[in-house]
């Protein structure tokens, strides 16, 4: 009571109560019951045929028997082998344990789309349910690089007549896989999640935590098993609240809203369109992550209705506006001389910024004019070692400042440069040897056991105390008549 004509009725139900649908029937019970105590009449409400105790009665019976096997068997073949974890990029790295704070951004399909998704779904024997979840598995599959996902989607679980007016816990989720892996059309992805929906409505009884434990996925704290996303449509019942002489108004909750999964997409009808909100785990994204994905999902189901033929993963995922800033952000490209070989290109820069950082690597830094004399060091060496033009020159190293300053120096002594990945087994190595010719083999102490035996070239180790090279010039080398046409490495494939 806050005053003598206003009050807040706030009314806390735990979720193994209730379910979502049994709102609409609270609220439609609460009114009339309230219409008739304050005129004095009787109770309205009809008998249920049966109480939510003989619900839980039945599925308690047939948990265990041929009904439950027939289900479990349906969900562990369609579940089999589907990826555990949906790899979205993030703002920020997942945390090792989950945090369930979350975030929402509320957004809405115009009219027009709205209305263009339903003719699309009507033409394909579809749902505006199914025709969204294909998008959204769309937009998941392509922001991830996979080629299949998981989405949870709740399914009231009301599958009889006696159970629509009955308060309790009745929802339960679904997880349904969608594979782009055959680059499907938008008709052909139609097809799909309907059979894929309306198979997993003949196998909806079976608890999502029963086949959690059935399946026995891997377990991590930091994120839900089996299924990181969500769709959820409502259309169930809302209910409407009227009381005879009151005026009534929302109160809301200033409490910060949680995040069960990593993305929930909740889409409804509204008026003549479609609205939802995109609620999202905010210690993974940022709102303006969010958003950007909500636009991207607007733009999916345009091109979806606009080419129903198309391959759903050639559809455009950027808005004009985001799309021309991109093409713009990538306009880098520059004029230069086609004459110069790239090390002479480097050596430019390293003549017009010396001082500008050119390497980092761990806690090594290296300008452009460090990075430039010690390569050319190297090169100088390496020329009095007979390298030239065509030569190649192996490289053995792990990924690290001596790489870059072996492959540049190598570039400017006028040679080819041969990778040799020290992971690689003796014997692969040895070949590649064998085949390339090299002048010189370059490597570092820590990479001796991953080279054969015999090597057949002369072998100079970079971290080597106090080694030659580094009393060779530092000036740039001259190469005469080096090219661009001249060889710049040589690759092995597997």
């Amino acid at each position: 009571k806050l005053a003598a004509q206003d009050h807040i009725l706030l009314l806390t139900m735990h979720h193994i109560v209730s379910d979502g649908w049994s709102m609409g029937v609270l609220v439609n019970e609460f009114s009339a019951l309230y219409t008739a105590f304050s005129t004095g009449l009787p109770d309205p409400l009809p008998a249920l045929p049966i109480q939510y105790a003989d619900f839980a009665a039945w599925q308690h019976r047939w948990i265990s028997g041929a009904l439950l096997q027939r289900q479990l068997e349906f969900w562990r073949a369609h579940l089999h082998s589907a990826p555990a974890l949906l790899e979205l990029p993030t703002d920020r790295p997942r945390p090792p344990v989950q945090d369930h704070a979350g975030a929402s951004l509320d957004f809405a399909l115009s009219p027009a789309l709205s209305a263009q998704l339903k003719a699309l779904a009507q033409r394909h024997g579809c749902t505006l349910f199914m025709t969204l979840l294909a998008a959204w598995a769309t937009l998941l599959a392509r922001l991830a690089g996979q080629s299949e996902v998981v989405i949870g989607s709740p399914t009231a679980n009301r599958h009889r007549a006696e159970l629509e007016p009955l308060i309790g816990f009745f929802v339960n989720t679904q997880a349904l896989r969608i594979d782009l892996s055959a680059r499907p059309s938008v008709a052909q992805l139609l097809g799909q999640v309907r059979a894929t929906a309306l198979a997993a409505q003949d196998h909806q009884d079976l608890p999502l935590e029963q086949l959690i434990e059935a399946l026995n996925p891997p377990r991590s704290l930091a994120h839900h098993p089996l299924l990181q996303v969500m769709l959820t449509w409502q259309n169930a019942p809302a209910g409407e609240l009227a009381l005879p002489g009151l005026q009534l108004l929302p109160a809301l909750a200033d409490g910060a809203a949680s995040a069960k999964f990593d993305l929930e997409l909740s889409l409804h009808e509204h008026g003549h369109g479609i609205a939802g909100s995109l609620q999202y785990a905010c210690a993974l994204f940022e709102y303006v992550s969010i958003e950007r994905h909500a636009a991207q999902l607007v733009t999916l189901l345009q091109a979806m209705v606009e080419d129903d033929s198309a391959c759903v993963l050639r559809l455009p995922l950027l808005p004009e506006t985001e799309q021309a800033q991109l093409l713009d952000f990538n306009a880098t490209e520059a004029a230069f001389d086609a004459e110069l070989c790239i090390h002479q290109i480097f050596e430019q820069q390293a003549r017009l910024r010396p001082e500008a950082t050119a390497l980092v690597f761990e806690q090594e830094c290296l300008s452009y004019a460090a990075l430039n004399a010690r390569a050319n060091q190297l090169a100088h060496h390496l020329r009095a070692l007979g390298v030239g033009p065509d030569s190649r020159v192996a490289i053995c190293l792990p990924r690290s400042t001596e790489m870059v300053v072996a492959l540049l120096a190598t570039l400017k002594a006028g040679a080819a440069y041969v990778p040799l990945d020290p992971a690689y087994p003796a014997q692969r190595l040895a070949f590649m040897l064998e085949d390339c010719h090299p002048t010189v083999l370059l490597s570092r102490s820590d990479c001796a056991q991953a080279l054969p035996a015999s090597v057949g070239v002369p072998l100079l180790w970079l971290d080597a105390p106090d080694p030659a090279w580094l009393l060779a010039p530092q000036h740039n080398p001259a190469v005469p008549g080096l090219t661009p046409a001249h060889l710049a490495y040589v690759i092995y494939t597997s």
